[in-house]
């Protein structure tokens, strides 16, 4: 029988990364940690809105923070993303 909770997991991980602007910075990540400041002047986007496309990328499990002071840098931590992103944006 078929363990369906493994292709939930991946389905949630694939849902979180199917926007044009999750995917852009989970690929600006891999090169190096940003904090929400510097993603945003990347994006040209509302800090609320870089706020919640990372929430819900921390919520998958995609990224994690470490704080530094008073801000937070983000950095990918899903090796199977990674490996994902790399195969995406092969060039």
């Amino acid at each position: 029988m078929i363990d369906l909770n493994k292709y939930n997991e991946k389905a949630e991980k694939l849902k979180a990364l199917a926007h044009p602007q999750r995917l852009c910075i989970v690929k600006g990540l891999l090169d190096s940690e940003c904090n929400v400041t510097k993603i945003q002047e990347c994006l040209a986007l509302p800090q609320s809105t870089v706020s919640q496309h990372l929430a819900k990328l921390k919520a998958a499990g995609i990224i994690e923070g470490r704080r530094n002071g008073l801000e937070v840098c983000y950095r990918v931590v899903d090796e199977e993303v990674i490996e994902l992103m790399n195969t995406l944006f092969k060039e």
